[in-house]
């Protein structure tokens, strides 16, 4: 029960949220509180696992996730509904109480900060997360999907994070270090719809992949990716990053790697996990690196 349940939570994958709350928070470094830091993991945390429950959730009610049942770890869901392993109640009921927390700690937040500002914050955040897969607005389902985890785990997250340790919002240098993080996880999202896109099609569930077609989208993975490096690159030009930051163009053989495999091995699921995986670790190293110049 205890694989089944770290599985269907997909822990690993909150790397993704954790590290750029982590960038944000240590952008300046003297206003850094540990009180305040804690209470805002929590919520990220809680956040994050609230919507990989809810949508796994939702494309099960869709038929997304029925249409093959093989469990590949990385992309397709995790399976545990098709397997019988679990319920859509068990995650509708879970995505909720790790929503409450995440409610619960915000609520602190904002009592210490005396300021209601990240309670709206994250109100908008919880809505844009619902909306990702369930109706009506499906946005994963209308290629507006790469959109929202664009602004969840780039600028929600290291605003956010900025603005927990600093009280100061909206600020332009914190949206600008935002982008190579959204750029990154996009790109983790982007490389698993592909495989994912013959079962997505029968479902009318429409994301990017759709544009160019499986087969060349690839390209479209290179611009994504291309980005992330263009905007750190950009943040060094600005001053808002140090030298150390462009170490992460070592990062790029990983990146065209990656693409190769997705420009080859189209039709391969097994093949295509390899490309995800890169993915999550030039987004895991790239975050890294940024948050080691943010301290330093």
């Amino acid at each position: 029960m205890l694989a089944n349940f770290n599985r269907a939570l997909r822990l690993p994958f909150t790397s993704a949220s954790i590290l750029p709350y982590i960038f944000g928070s240590f952008i300046v470094k003297e206003y850094f509180n540990l009180h305040t830091f804690c209470l805002g993991l929590i919520a990220v945390v809680g956040m994050h696992l609230n919507s990989n429950l809810m949508n796994d959730c939702a494309d099960s009610k869709s038929s997304a996730d029925w249409q093959d049942k093989k469990f590949y770890g990385f992309f397709g869901g995790s399976k545990l509904i098709q397997e019988g392993a679990l319920s859509e109640r068990w995650y509708f009921g879970w995505s909720i109480f790790f929503a409450g927390c995440s409610v619960a700690a915000v609520i602190v937040l904002c009592l210490i900060l005396k300021s209601p500002i990240a309670f709206y914050a994250f109100l908008f955040i919880l809505a844009l997360a619902w909306s990702y897969s369930h109706k009506p607005l499906q946005f994963s389902y209308r290629r507006m999907g790469e959109f929202v985890i664009f602004v969840l785990f780039g600028p929600a997250l290291v605003m956010g994070a900025y603005y927990i340790q600093s009280s100061i919002f909206p600020d332009p240098k914190s949206f600008m270090l935002s982008l190579p993080f959204g750029f990154f996880t996009t790109g983790i999202l982007f490389a698993n719809e592909i495989p994912d896109y013959p079962e997505d099609k029968k479902c009318a569930k429409f994301t990017w992949v759709s544009i160019l077609g499986p087969k060349r989208s690839y390209l479209l993975y290179v611009m994504i990716m291309g980005a992330g490096v263009f905007s750190i690159i950009a943040n060094v030009f600005l001053s808002y990053l140090s030298n150390i930051s462009l170490f992460s163009l070592l990062l790029l053989p990983l990146m065209f790697k990656a693409a190769a495999i997705l420009k080859k091995h189209t039709d391969d699921k097994e093949k295509l996990i390899q490309s995800s995986k890169l993915t999550i670790l030039i987004q895991a190293l790239a975050s890294i690196i940024l948050i080691v110049d943010a301290i330093i």
